[in-house]
């Protein structure tokens, strides 16, 4: 099965770390990639749309989903909550082929969840005090014409939230990633994903399945 790839490119701004109003404008115009699967489509047959931009500097990674979707909750507001049960975006990123990775969850009004371990079962929830240090924007609205909810999610993630890594800068480094949407509890709960999976189960914690990530 072949995976995926991108080259992500870098986000000239005119200070080290922009205003995240900023990061939105820049990659609002950046290249859009789709979340085109639905690895298990057939018991979760629900799809929304999604597409996401990916861009970095030398403060850190800067992301942004755009979904559609027929039904928005975010139940979960504090840090570290299980927000995968919201309207939830996901991004899982490895600096070391998979051997380790971090999971950086997202509902779409921007509360964060994310850990660092080898699997589904051996992880280690990053402290509260990293993780205040992300920035976000959220926007939700709903077109009166469309019966669809259209949300964008902007994260700054500055490199120091990535503690059992020393990263001063990632130009020309390659990393495996994957990017995800969900929502456990909404009335259509759907699962889809940037680099396809081949599991029997739902299941995003599957580094092998991960693509592959080309800093220019």
């Amino acid at each position: 099965m072949s995976k995926q790839q991108l080259t992500v490119p870098f986000l000239h701004t005119d200070n080290a770390a922009p205003d995240i109003g900023d990061i939105a404008s820049q990659l609002s115009h950046a290249p859009r990639h789709h979340l085109h699967f639905a690895p298990w489509q057939n018991a979760y047959p629900y799809k929304p749309s999604v597409t996401f931009a990916l861009s970095y500097n030398q403060e850190g990674l800067y992301l942004q989903y755009d979904v559609k979707e027929s039904c928005v909750q975010a139940a979960q507001g504090k840090i570290n909550a299980p927000v995968y049960q919201d309207s939830c975006v996901e991004f899982f990123i490895s600096f070391d082929e998979g051997a380790g990775y971090y999971n950086f969850e997202c509902n779409c009004i921007g509360t964060v969840l994310a850990e660092f371990g080898k699997g589904k079962h051996d992880r280690e929830i990053l402290p509260e005090s990293s993780l205040a240090k992300i920035r976000y924007q959220s926007l939700i609205r709903k077109e009166k014409a469309e019966e669809l909810v259209n949300w964008q999610l902007t994260v700054a993630i500055p490199y120091e939230v990535f503690l059992h890594h020393q990263l001063a800068g990632l130009q020309g480094h390659q990393c495996k990633a994957n990017f995800y949407k969900c929502g456990d509890l909404l009335p259509e709960p759907h699962f889809l994903s940037w680099s396809n999976i081949e599991s029997p189960e739902p299941n995003f914690h599957l580094p092998q399945f991960f693509g592959t990530l080309l800093f220019e």
